[in-house]
């Protein structure tokens, strides 16, 4: 048990885990996923297919916005080089990281699966809330699977894996429609 999780808000928030009827909601990306080794893969991938040998300089810590022509000026590109790439590259991407099949380059960030658990194991039924859409689920629950991350476990689970019925479901009305998934679950306590 890692004492700092009893301090501050890390310890309210397994102290609010233990109330009957208590939920806490985990986004995945950024949060307790780290989807960038996966994107790196993916800029490898257009790297190798399309004879743009200098996306292979593209490392996780290039992702410091969602701007793809960031992320190629991050890895050294000219800019004037990154602009000619994008739109290119952002159909490669797109294509690709809304494939379940590519959720096997995540990796879980740093203490996550350990916090998630302790969560659990203070009583709490977990709900991860994501902007992922279904037809993402297999490649998201093998991830959560392979880092060590509680999975659902059947109908009457305490453990709950809400993804966006669509891609093109506009990211606000997601949000929308999961808080009243989340109050039919249980009293959310910490998101």
């Amino acid at each position: 048990e890692c004492g700092a999780m009893r301090n501050g808000v890390l310890g309210r928030v397994l102290e609010a885990s233990a109330r009957r009827g208590a939920v806490v909601a985990f986004d995945l990306d950024s949060t307790i996923i780290d989807n960038r080794p996966r994107q790196v893969r993916i800029f490898h991938e257009f790297a190798s297919r399309r004879g743009a040998a200098e996306l292979f300089a593209t490392r996780a810590e290039h992702w410091t916005s969602w701007d793809l022509c960031e992320v190629m000026r991050n890895a050294g590109l000219e800019p004037r080089r990154a602009t000619q790439l994008h739109d290119e590259i952002k159909s490669f991407w797109w294509e690709r990281f809304f494939d379940g099949g590519y959720c096997r380059w995540d990796e879980a960030v740093l203490g996550a699966p350990e916090w998630v658990r302790a969560v659990r194991d203070a009583g709490a039924t977990l709900a991860y809330v994501t902007g992922r859409h279904e037809p993402m689920r297999e490649g998201t629950l093998a991830s959560l699977r392979e880092h060590g991350f509680p999975l659902p476990d059947g109908e009457d689970s305490r453990v709950h894996l809400l993804m966006k019925p669509r891609i093109k479901m506009n990211d606000d009305l997601w949000k929308t429609e999961a808080q009243g998934l989340l109050r039919a679950i249980g009293d959310v306590v910490a998101a």
